[in-house]
């Protein structure tokens, strides 16, 4: 039996599961299965690590595709910032799963539905769920809908704070770019920050996030959509 969690991730990723338990697995964080007495097998550890294999050789089969003229080291690289965890707590972002996944109280108590190590992990585990499930051409189809449809987007975000320095002072010489903190909510395990992205005082984007780090990053997201806007064209 499926709980509407389960069916609205089945939603979401665009897969429904013959075996429902699989899904389940792939929802269940570690610190949910210590603090129920379940056994170890019960958590996503395990589809974990098979999702990660099928993501690297399905990422490594589109690379190859698209770069019929790169070499190997060049084609590692772009791997790398392609399956790695900022990209795929990202991916997680898009489906909200970090709302959808069983926490323990203590793991839930200090943010761990945002943090991207337990988002990430929860995506590769997705991914293997759905290869026991559906076989290869399953998985394949859904590491496209999840993680490289849109897969530039991702990139963009990820590199947004180095890209936006780099607009400022190409297109701003002499122009200061700055993240001025706005405001900090919450107690300290769970404290939410929002920051400012400024160019000369002049406010440019807007971001909020569990960190001050991670506000910065989606200000300066936001600042970029706000060039490409402008510009109609890449940054």
């Amino acid at each position: 039996m499926r709980d509407r969690q389960e069916e609205e991730l089945e939603r979401r990723i665009g897969y429904r599961f013959r075996d429902p338990s699989l899904l389940r697995t792939a929802r269940t964080h570690s610190s949910y299965t210590n603090e129920h007495g379940m056994t170890r097998a019960r958590c996503n550890e395990r589809l974990e690590f098979l999702g990660d294999a099928v993501l690297e050789i399905v990422s490594s089969e589109y690379l190859f595709r698209l770069h019929p003229d790169l070499p190997e080291g060049e084609l590692t690289k772009l791997r790398a910032s392609m399956v790695c965890e900022p990209t795929l707590a990202l991916c997680a972002a898009d489906i909200g799963l970090g709302q959808l996944l069983l926490l323990g109280k203590g793991e839930e108590a200090t943010g761990g539905r945002e943090r991207p190590s337990v988002t990430s992990d929860a995506v590769e585990a997705l991914i293997g769920a759905v290869y026991l499930d559906g076989g290869f051409d399953a998985a394949r189809d859904a590491v496209h809908r999840l993680v490289l449809d849109g897969i530039e987007e991702k990139r963009l975000y990820q590199d947004s704070k180095s890209l936006l320095q780099e607009a400022v002072q190409r297109d701003r010489r002499g122009e200061e770019l700055t993240y001025v903190l706005l405001s900090q909510e919450g107690p300290d395990h769970c404290t939410r920050f929002t920051v400012e992205a400024r160019v000369s005082g002049e406010p440019w984007g807007r971001g909020t996030g569990a960190s001050k780090k991670q506000a910065e990053q989606n200000a300066a997201y936001e600042a970029l959509k706000k060039l490409r806007r402008q510009t109609n064209g890449p940054v």
